[in-house]
């Protein structure tokens, strides 16, 4: 039985209510399956209950991390101090505003968003069915596939800040930009996003849907552990070809790995740590470099 902290007692204390986890794993929550314990793991179940969690850590002296699906970051393996605030599972919730208008909390699956958007015959939100992260983390990044963005469709984002303040983002007031929103770097978290969309019979939305799901398993590694696209489409080309082109399809480092299948991803063959899969990134970009002459970015967010 591990000892508890001082700051989970206090936090155990202080919202008795809460859902929260000690000592978590975090590779549990990303999907690299990469990551140590969580010294605190939060679920809010509301919006309110958010804001009180944000304004107690803010008495405390706390800056939580905030983590959605965990589809695009990279974890420690010797975990991470403090406070993390987990909204997969947590802020949950769709609404229709109107005729052409949903409103998703930043908790739900872009799958269930875009399905849920089917169901009623909207269109728009395709693209994002077999995107496996959080609406949240789609609004953060303006996550986009197969020629669809969330800038496309994104109306308006409520952000809260670390104090428990709301803010209201609408149209070009979310900056969006290739993997880029107003909120990326921005202390706090994505409450909610509405999506303006376009009526159209559910069952073609559906057909849309289940072909781009088709392109996607046929040529992605979706039954590996990994981020998805590790690094940023670069100007002048796609980073998989650049990579593939450099010879590095199945490079390996230690449990880490090219993708066979597609050389955009890096995937954790088994027991993967994060330094595994930092130096993998830094030969990538050196090889790449040295035979294109063109520096990759990396898309992947280290916690």
């Amino acid at each position: 039985m591990y000892q508890m902290t001082e700051l989970q007692k206090r936090i155990q204390g202080a919202m008795p209510d809460l859902a929260i986890k000690m000592n978590e794993p975090l590779c549990n929550h990303t999907s690299f399956k990469i990551g140590g314990p969580a010294e605190i793991m939060a679920f809010p179940a509301s919006v309110e209950e958010l804001q009180r969690l944000f304004r107690w850590a803010k008495g405390e002296g706390i800056s939580p991390v905030v983590l959605g699906a965990g589809t695009n970051v990279l974890a420690p393996d010797e975990g991470l101090p403090g406070l993390i605030v987990c909204t997969k599972g947590a802020l949950v919730g769709m609404t229709r505003e109107d005729e052409t208008s949903v409103t998703v909390m930043s908790g739900v699956s872009m799958a269930r968003a875009a399905g849920f958007a089917a169901d009623l015959g909207l269109s728009g939100l395709e693209f994002a069915h077999g995107i496996p992260g959080s609406v949240g983390g789609g609004l953060y990044m303006n996550a986009g596939a197969y020629g669809g963005e969330i800038k496309q469709v994104a109306e308006k984002t409520v952000f809260m800040d670390l104090d428990g303040t709301l803010h209201m983002a609408e149209g070009e007031a979310q900056e969006f930009s290739y993997r880029h929103s107003a909120f990326t770097g921005k202390p706090g978290i994505i409450v909610s996003g509405t999506f303006r969309l376009t009526p159209k019979p559910a069952e073609e939305i559906w057909d849309t849907m289940r072909v781009l799901m088709g392109k996607r398993k046929a040529s992605q590694p979706l039954e590996m552990p990994s981020a998805g696209s590790t690094f940023k489409r670069p100007v002048g080309g796609y980073a998989a070809a650049l990579i593939e082109q450099a010879g590095l399809k199945g490079f390996q480092v230690g449990g880490a790995a090219v993708s066979e299948k597609h050389a955009g991803f890096v995937v954790n063959l088994g027991g993967a740590t994060r330094q595994d899969v930092l130096t993998l990134i830094e030969k990538i970009q050196e090889r790449v470099l040295q035979t294109s002459g063109i520096a990759l970015e990396p898309e992947v967010i280290r916690l």
